[in-house]
């Protein structure tokens, strides 16, 4: 089966759109969370979500945050001020399935999906080997999925040194999974990587294999959406310069 896998949209309808095109077909659609914040496009992004055939769809600590289940002053200010536009423009049907959404930690297929971290499934960011670490106890599959962090990685424990490493990711690149892994498909509408490109990942549940993606889009569309709703400056420069 071959599975998309998409985390981070952040209310960028183009970028998602540009990933679904270069994914193409598949079987099924595992979302790991942020529909909404920062971006422009919250409702054209949540309608495009719930209209994927077999998906799986998890909350993220802004789409909690928007649908109010986490105070708006947890949040930057520049990350406040988006989510409170998007308080505003979501449509009632739009809340009420981010409502509906799920934000724990969920299993298919044999493998861990969750935003954050599988000890925190809304707020730590497994950035490095020492919070990969402590995060390869709280799951029991071969593989963990997680988001959050806006970076294309994957963290390898080997169990017989009890040490992590990050490998190397390189786009297209199909790699062959062996256990113990965290893999992360990178965010689709704001990459921190420094490659502004949108970023996802496919996964065959009988090859076993993940292959990481990059994909370009109009950047400077969406820039002038933001610029539009009067969002933050910072949200539409730093689209160009992926950080």
């Amino acid at each position: 089966m071959r599975v998309l896998v998409i985390s981070d949209i952040h209310a960028n309808y183009t970028a998602l759109e540009a990933v679904l095109k270069d994914a193409g077909e598949v079987d099924e659609t595992w979302c790991l969370g942020d529909l909404v914040g920062y971006g422009p496009d919250p409702n054209a992004v949540v309608e495009e979500v719930r209209a994927m055939k077999n998906l799986t769809c998890l909350l993220g600590n802004h789409d909690v945050a928007a649908i109010g289940r986490i105070p708006l002053e947890t949040f930057n200010g520049e990350a406040r001020r988006a989510l409170e536009y998007h308080e505003k423009v979501l449509s009632a049907e739009n809340m009420e399935y981010l409502r509906s959404l799920p934000q724990n930690l969920k299993v298919r297929e044999g493998v861990s999906l969750v935003h954050g971290s599988p000890r925190d499934s809304v707020w730590e960011y497994i950035l490095n080997t020492l919070s990969a670490r402590l995060n390869f106890d709280y799951f029991t599959t071969p593989w963990c999925l997680v988001g959050h962090t806006h970076l294309q990685c994957m963290f390898r424990l080997n169990e017989k040194t009890n040490r992590v490493t990050r490998d190397p990711i390189v786009p297209g690149e199909i790699l062959h999974l062996n256990p113990k892994l965290i893999l992360n498909p990178g965010s689709v509408g704001q990459p921190r990587d420094r490659d502004p490109r949108a970023a996802y990942a496919l996964y065959d549940t009988e090859a076993k294999t993940w292959e990481p993606r990059r994909v370009p889009y109009n950047i400077a569309e969406v820039q002038k959406r933001i610029r539009d709703a009067k969002l933050p400056e910072k949200q539409a420069v730093r689209l160009a310069e992926g950080w």
